[in-house]
């Protein structure tokens, strides 16, 4: 849909918006948003279908970023989360942004296991995530995004587990998040979750925020939905959701993912309530050896 006069939340609920962000929030009602998912383009060059966007200057990206907050800071709750998602350039450059506008709680780390090496620098495998809230009044549930890990070294006190339970596939612990996630897997050509857009967040990453920052029934927004994720993520959690992108065709593919999410709410890496380490999922592994024997054929 396209948004061209006021709207209520009722009325952009559950639906996509084709636009520029800056035209669209001049339309959209006041304090609708519970959970803000924002990932904009970074501070570098990415081609989106057509349109590229290029680095600019440090202080025109600052601006720009500024301008995007302005926009959307009227959309949130008092009681609002905001995740702000950024490469560690940009990082540096909207960190003193957000901490003008919002309470900043942490800054999360991870690893995207993908990518080029560099000759002369380190590979730049990771990218953070600020989190951030309007108030000292938020939601944040620890309980929801616990992370399975296998135990290497298991301790017993009188000869029973200690910190950690026995399974048929091995000796398994329940963890606290950090705020450094090496458990995200980059959506590959193998995975259902992939396309083709050049920043597709993992549906695993955008599920460890919602489940910690929103209740069932909240509504999620990301007002740079690209391929759908965050909807898609919403949708398999029980959430509400709304998007805006300026690109209809991404938003095609955002449909087909959100379709495919009401037949099917299972999310990689995260399964019986817990989020699991990166390929240690005991279905994850049989899927994983399944096609690890199809690419032998193959090859």
């Amino acid at each position: 849909m396209r948004v061209e006069r006021p709207v209520t939340q009722r009325d952009i609920e559950g639906h996509l918006v084709v636009g520029d962000i800056f035209d669209v929030a001049r339309h959209l009602p006041s304090a609708f948003v519970d959970l803000l998912i924002l990932d904009p383009p970074y501070n570098l060059y990415r081609n989106f279908n057509g349109n590229p966007f290029r680095r600019k200057e440090n202080d025109v990206y600052v601006s720009w970023f500024r301008e995007v907050i302005d926009v959307l800071f009227p959309a949130m709750k008092p009681d609002a989360t905001l995740y702000a998602c950024a490469d560690w350039r940009t990082s540096m450059l909207i960190s003193p942004i957000l901490e003008a506008r919002f309470h900043i709680r942490n800054r999360i780390t991870w690893e995207r296991e993908k990518g080029r090496g560099a000759r002369e620098n380190w590979k730049n495998n990771m990218e953070d995530i600020w989190f951030c809230t309007m108030s000292n009044r938020y939601h944040f549930d620890v309980e929801a995004v616990k992370l399975k890990r296998r135990v290497l070294a298991p301790y017993r006190t009188a000869g029973k587990p200690r910190g950690w339970e026995r399974e048929e596939a091995g000796a398994y612990r329940l963890t606290h998040p950090s705020n450094i996630w090496t458990d995200v897997t980059v959506p590959f050509w193998s995975m259902p979750e992939n396309t083709d857009h050049p920043t597709q967040k993992p549906e695993k990453l955008i599920a460890k925020l919602v489940l910690a920052s929103s209740k069932k029934g909240d509504l999620v927004f990301d007002p740079f939905l690209g391929s759908g994720t965050t909807a898609v993520v919403a949708q398999k959690l029980g959430r509400r959701w709304c998007g805006v992108d300026a690109d209809a065709e991404y938003l095609c593919w955002a449909l087909k993912r959100i379709a495919a999410a009401r037949r099917d709410p299972s999310i990689q890496g995260y399964a019986d309530g817990v989020f699991w380490e990166r390929n240690t999922h005991a279905d994850q592994r049989a899927r994983t050896d399944s096609r690890s024997d199809q690419t032998d054929l193959l090859s």
